[in-house]
């Protein structure tokens, strides 16, 4: 069928407030109105599905996934049966496992995950979290000879590992054996290791590239508790064989947080993995729900921006291995001093998050013309370069790299705009031998260099990225999925829009647009936000807010709108307020009308 060939301009919006052109979400006009009529759905919600490719045929599993239908058989992967049996005679034989996690929350949670489960098997696992900045990141030789000293067997390494090729290479002679459980973008060569499942491996056939870690790890288990029970480890002993469905909300956690597509098993993994966790039943994320002071159902906002800074602030300004702890723990008590803990490094971090963020837009805006945001400062912590690049991507819509600089040596982290591969372009950048390290994905990378290698370092990012977006025509756009009125935005429509979640990447909440409002009130409350009241020609009015917006253009013309109507593009949720509930818009832009 033809798509849907209207202008895809929305509202004339060429260049709004945040300097973005207003397009059109690409739809199939008649399939919505086919998946609308054959589902008995609104024709909104059908075009809504339409536009994020869903066919006919998947409708019913895109608004109800279940692992029964969308997990795959684990022994796909290339390396799993090779991890399995490794694994399976580590445990009949009672040889020491140790588990080598990365310090971020997939890290933490795949590393939790297997605890809990070997837990289960009534053996105990050693967690080895690194520290960020003693140890960066993946395994190091130095920590996998302690590993190797305190008797391990077996070292399986998550979130990491795909690109430590002389550490692993060391383990090998030294007579351990590693697994590796990752993610991560690979190269050609693969480093020396009992076995490597990774559905990103390039001789990979796997449609399971967008796991997360957590995803891997929780597919290894399910081969594994497979291997364990046709072994007949299950029935020659008492030994009840472990629910693996009990943790899903580990797999929730880390794989929102991760950011990875919200799609295929993804998506079945997270809707199923919170309703595990709206039982309350891991110590770790209960104490971290009465911390925040959620009482709530969780959704996936609260995953990724409640939660997932919480268990990060550890790896990033605190201790590393606490997310991993808090996350195992199933001691109340320990639960909540962890939770506390994590909850004062969240404060410490966003503390000093704030200044190099200040520091780091007054490098920016010098830079000029330039096809990637590269800033650097002595004495940054790296712990939170991550985040600062974030913002830095999202205030200049490039690809933005903040590197933290000490004893002439260079530690930076990037994220990307849709379309460019980050992680590929590092990987290509350490080949070139610009870098001392690096990987990642294609919306996120790290590496090391030399201090003195960063502009030429910057000019080969700043290269690549310019013909790309010279070769793809990119202008800063947002996606709109349908144009609405005030009176259409009912309470009845936020909760249809609600089945289409979890929303994250690869699978955007639906933005609506709404055409010349105006201005009735507009304040700033809390942080920096900027709260509207709208009206439209009929009187009808519609409460909104604009978070973190005050400073920018955007909080700017609401608040100094000079009676000029608006169009205004935004996300509908419900508020509820002493007991009521009404629609309120989250503002994401908005343009003169």
């Amino acid at each position: 069928m033809a798509p849907n060939t209207s202008d895809p301009l929305v509202l004339g919006v060429n260049a709004s407030f945040s300097g973005k052109r207003w397009l059109q979400r690409p739809y199939d006009a008649r399939l919505a109105l086919g998946l609308a009529q054959q589902h008995d759905l609104p024709e909104i919600v059908g075009r809504l599905i339409s536009a994020r490719g869903i066919g006919s045929d998947e409708v019913a599993s895109f608004l109800d996934p279940k692992l029964s239908t969308d997990l795959p058989d684990p022994g796909h992967l290339l390396d799993m049966s090779v991890a399995v049996n490794r694994l399976v005679v580590a445990i009949q034989q009672k040889q020491k496992i140790s588990v080598f996690g990365d310090y971020d929350v997939d890290g933490a949670t795949s590393s939790a995950l297997l605890k809990r489960y070997f837990r289960a098997l009534g053996q105990d696992i050693r967690i080895y979290i690194p520290d960020r900045l003693k140890e960066g990141y993946g395994p190091s030789i130095p920590a996998l000879d302690q590993l190797k000293s305190e008797g391990a067997d077996v070292v399986i390494t998550v979130d990491c590992g795909i690109a430590s090729h002389e550490p692993l290479s060391h383990a090998k002679t030294a007579g351990l054996d590693v697994v590796v459980l990752d993610h991560h973008v690979a190269e050609v060569g693969l480093p020396e290791a009992v076995a490597i499942v990774n559905p990103n491996r390039l001789d990979e056939t796997s449609v399971c590239g967008q796991l997360a870690a957590v995803g891997v790890t929780f597919l290894f288990l399910v081969a594994l508790n497979r291997g364990l029970r046709d072994a007949g480890y299950f029935s020659k002993e008492v030994r009840e064989e472990p629910n693996l469905m009990e943790w899903l909300d580990l797999v929730a956690l880390g794989t929102v947080a991760d950011v990875v597509p919200l799609t295929g098993v993804n998506r079945a993994l997270v809707v199923q993995g919170m309703k595990v966790m709206s039982q309350r039943r891991n110590m770790g994320i209960k104490a971290l729900s009465d911390i925040a002071n959620l009482d709530e159902a969780p959704t996936a906002y609260h995953l990724g921006f409640i939660f997932g800074p919480r268990v990060n602030a550890g790896g990033r300004v605190g201790e590393a291995y606490l997310g991993a702890q808090l996350l195992s723990t199933t001691d109340p008590i320990e639960a909540a001093h962890l939770a506390q803990l994590l909850d004062d490094y969240n404060q410490e971090r966003r503390a000093i998050e704030e200044r190099i963020q200040e520091e780091a837009l007054l490098q920016a805006e010098s830079q000029g013309n330039r096809s990637v945001i590269m800033v650097h400062g002595e004495g940054w912590h790296p712990g939170v370069i991550g985040i600062v690049a974030s913002r830095l991507k999202e205030r200049y819509n490039l690809p933005a790299c903040v590197v933290a600089i000490a004893d002439g040596m260079a530690t930076g982290s990037g994220r990307s705009i849709p379309g460019f591969d980050l992680g590929n372009t590092v990987i290509a950048a350490r080949q070139r031998g610009l870098l001392r390290a690096g990987g990642g994905h294609a919306m996120a990378a790290g590496f090391t260099l030399d201090a003195h290698k960063m502009g030429e370092f910057h000019e080969f990012l700043d290269q690549r990225v310019a013909t790309f977006i010279q070769e793809a025509g990119i202008i800063p756009t947002t996606s709109v999925d349908a144009v609405l009125t005030m009176e259409a935005s009912t309470l009845e429509l936020v909760n249809m829009v609600q089945r289409l979640g979890p929303f994250g990447s690869g699978n955007a909440e639906p933005r609506f647009a709404y055409s010349g409002l105006r201005v009735v009130n507009a304040s700033v409350v809390g942080k920096g936000h900027v709260r509207c009241v709208f009206s439209n020609a009929g009187g009808a009015r519609l409460q909104a807010i604009s978070f973190g917006s005050a400073e920018a253009t955007l909080g700017h013309r609401l608040l100094n709108h000079g009676g000029l109507p608006v169009n205004v593009l935004g996300r509908l949720r419900e508020n509820v307020w002493q007991g009521r509930s009404s629609v309120q818009l989250q503002i994401d832009d908005a343009a003169y009308a």
